[in-house]
Formats: C-alpha cells, sequence, structure tokens
C-alpha cells in the first residue's frame, strides 16, 4: 500500500509541477536517450559484423590463404619488413591445394581491384570492383546469377574475356538494355556478358552490385595482379566442423610449397571469419563498456538535480511528515515512501528517455548506412539506471525526513 502511495504523490507532483518536474529529469532523460542510442548503433554494427558481413566478405566454413593479413601489418617497422619480404600466393599453390587436400572442399582464387568499366554507348562505371576469379567463387560467395549464366571451368582454363555483372553496375552500363552477349570493356580490352548475378545490397553504405567478375586467367589477370600472382585462396569446406581440419591440412600444404624448416614460421596466413572477428571482439568490449560509461556521466547529473529537487520537497512538507509520524507513522515508513518517491520520479524520466532513443535509433537506420538495433535488455537496463540514479539520489533527503522530530516538525512554517 504504501508503494503506490508513493508512486501516486510522485505522479501527482509531476502532474502539478509540469516545468520543474521537466528540469529535474532533463539529465535522466538525456542520460538513458543517449545510452540507448549509442549502445542500440554498437549493438546493431556488432551483429552487422558477426552475422552479415562476416558471410558477405569470407564465406560459410570458408578459410582463405593470404600472403598477409591487413591487420598484421601494423606501424612497426620490422613487421612492415618483414611483411615485405613474404612470397606471393601464386596459381600453382590453388593448383597444389586442390591435388593435396583430403578433406572435401571446394577452392577457389581470388583477387580484386578498383577499376573503370566501359559499356555500350560511352556509358562508364568507375569505382567498379574487378575480380578474377575461378568459377568456384560463384558457390563460396554465394552468388546466385539472375540472368544468364556463370563462366563455365572451359572458358576459364582457357582465360576467356568473359564476365559476370553485378546488377548495379549492369543497371549503369545498359540501362533497360539486355546485356547478355554484349561487351564492356576494361582498360579498352572486350569482355562479352555471360550473365548478371542477384541484388547483393550494400556493405557499410558501399553498393557490393557494383563488381565484374572474370576467369583468374582472363586479361583481367593482367590489371589486378602481376604474373601468376593471386590475392588469395579461398577453401569452403562441407561443415563447420571439418574446417580446422582443412586448415592444418593447408597449413602443411603451404609450408611445403614454401619449402621452410620445422623451425621457421609460416611466410603466409591462414584467415577465418571466426579469427578475423577476435580483432573486432576487443573493440566492441571497449565500445560497450566506454561509451555508456561517457553517458553515464549525465544519469550522476540528473541524479544530483533529482535529489536537491528532494530536498526542497522534504522541506515543503515538513508538517506532513510531522503529522504522520504524531499519528504513527514509523522512521522507516517515511524512508520508504521517499524513497518510492525519487525512484518514481526517476523511472518516468527514464521511459521518456528510451522512448526517444528508440525513436532517434529508427531515425538513424532509416537516414544513415549505420545498422543500429534495439536490443530489449539495453532497454531494461535504462529502466533499472533511471529508477537505480532514484533511489540513490534520494536516500540523502529520505534520511533527512526520516530524521525530523515530529515536535520541531509541527511547528515548522
Amino acid at each position: 500500500m504504501q508503494l503506490w502511495e508513493g508512486v501516486r504523490l510522485a505522479l501527482g507532483y509531476i502532474r502539478s509541477e509540469k516545468l520543474k518536474s521537466f528540469f529535474s529529469l532533463l539529465g535522466v532523460i538525456v542520460g538513458i536517450m543517449f545510452l540507448i542510442v549509442v549502445v542500440s548503433i554498437i549493438e546493431g554494427i556488432d551483429r552487422y559484423i558477426r552475422d552479415d558481413l562476416s558471410s558477405m566478405v569470407f564465406g560459410v566454413n570458408t578459410v582463405s590463404v593470404q600472403r598477409s593479413r591487413p591487420n598484421v601489418v601494423d606501424g612497426d617497422p620490422i613487421s612492415q619488413r618483414r611483411a615485405a619480404r613474404r612470397p606471393w600466393i601464386e596459381l600453382g599453390d590453388a593448383e597444389a591445394i586442390r591435388e593435396r587436400l583430403e578433406t572435401p572442399a571446394l577452392v577457389a582464387t581470388e583477387t580484386n581491384v578498383g577499376g573503370e568499366v566501359e559499356g555500350p554507348g560511352g556509358r562508364k562505371l568507375e569505382n567498379a570492383w574487378l575480380v578474377a576469379a575461378s568459377p568456384e567463387i560463384f558457390a563460396i560467395r554465394d552468388y546466385g546469377v539472375e540472368v544468364g549464366r556463370p563462366f563455365s571451368q572451359e572458358e576459364a582454363g582457357r582465360g576467356a574475356p568473359v564476365a559476370v555483372l553485378g546488377k548495379g553496375a549492369a543497371e549503369l552500363l545498359f540501362e533497360d538494355e539486355d546485356p547478355l552477349g554484349t561487351t564492356v570493356r576494361i582498360r579498352n580490352i572486350p569482355y562479352r556478358v555471360v550473365g548478371v548475378i542477384e541484388e547483393q545490397g550494400s556493405m557499410l553504405g558501399f553498393s557490393r552490385d557494383n563488381m565484374i567478375i572474370a576467369p583468374a586467367l582472363s586479361p583481367l589477370r593482367r590489371i589486378v595482379r602481376r604474373r601468376d600472382f593471386v590475392g588469395q585462396v579461398v577453401v569452403q569446406t562441407e561443415s563447420p566442423e571439418s574446417l580446422r581440419e582443412a586448415q592444418a591440412e593447408l597449413e602443411g600444404i603451404m609450408r611445403a610449397r614454401h619449402g621452410l624448416r620445422p623451425s621457421e614460421p609460416n611466410d603466409f596466413d591462414l584467415e577465418t571469419a571466426e579469427e578475423s572477428l577476435s580483432f573486432w571482439d576487443t573493440i566492441s568490449r571497449v565500445l560497450f563498456v566506454a561509451f555508456p560509461g561517457l553517458v553515464a556521466i549525465s544519469l550522476v547529473v540528473g541524479g544530483i538535480v533529482i535529489m536537491n529537487i528532494m530536498l526542497v520537497s522534504v522541506m515543503e512538507r515538513t508538517r506532513e511528515i510531522g503529522v504522520r509520524k504524531a499519528i504513527g507513522a514509523r522512521r522507516r515508513d517515511i524512508l520508504f515512501q521517499v524513497l518510492v518517491e525519487t525512484a518514481t520520479l526517476s523511472g518516468v524520466g527514464a521511459v521518456i528517455g528510451i522512448g526517444i532513443g528508440v525513436g532517434l535509433t529508427f531515425i538513424v537506420r532509416a537516414v544513415s548506412p549505420l545498422p543500429a538495433a534495439v536490443a530489449p535488455h539495453w532497454i531494461a537496463l535504462g529502466v533499472v539506471l533511471g529508477v537505480s540514479v532514484g533511489v540513490i539520489a534520494g536516500v540523502y533527503p529520505a534520511a533527512r525526513a526520516s530524521k525530523l522530530d515530529p515536535v520541531d516538525a509541527l511547528r515548522y512554517e
């Protein structure tokens, strides 16, 4: 009964003192609002990287053989020189992997670079994503062909100048025309279009539909990489369980190819989505702790404001508290009532802040490439933080109110 009485009094105070209540709750509202917005953006990015980006960039159950990972070459001059001395990955490495790998898997080469593509009528696509790859890449990357077909093993083997376009590239270069059988030019070399890939969408705001895929042995290889070098060899196993086994085999094959002694470290890198995400794990943990911690400063300010407002409220209700104590109210009853009132005040501020924060999150997701996502546990945390701020801020006013002497309180003017 005392709980609902305290809640009723707090809500009545908010209704009667709207302006004062707004300013007293402003710190809590702003703090919870930004908490929800910040953690929703981080949560959305975290989900995107773990679920969508990992499958887009790496594929499912895949391990790639690379000369070096991007995050391996840091600012350390020794690391940079060591990475620069590493041998390039070659087409011969891919062939050796196909022949010697015992774990059932698809093996593909993939090399990409940015460039310009020219279509009929002089229409040009700048900063296209040019990919020289083997036919298996369509299955590994899950590139469904919407129109036409992927290039064949026979075309890939003889390096035929054929190309499969991304949907965005096809629409820009051909508009309403049928691209099949026509040609596009890359560095003045004509490529016959044999297919168009299904829409892939965007990746952190960058379109994945402006790609051009041609066989690894086609003339495109002179643009994306010198001689017989490739960017990476991608291996996809049939199940996640066999991925580690394939990774161990790949390491042995590549060490034998490069003539490494047992005491020598690898001069290549094997990368899986899980290993790449370990770097993001560190960043996300820092973000989830640091940003909410910074936002919580406004909650401290809001708590101080609520404490001062409640001190004024206790002073205004000194006679009322004296009457309650004179008719038998105990000290803990007064303490409980004031704490309930402060918790209700800050709880209302938290709910308002959550509502505004969720609304801003949807706006951010609609007007920007940031993949914000509202998680229920962060909403629950916002409510708990708001109520906790009220309880903590109300301890001192509640203690002062509970210690008032009934006789002195009744005499108070």
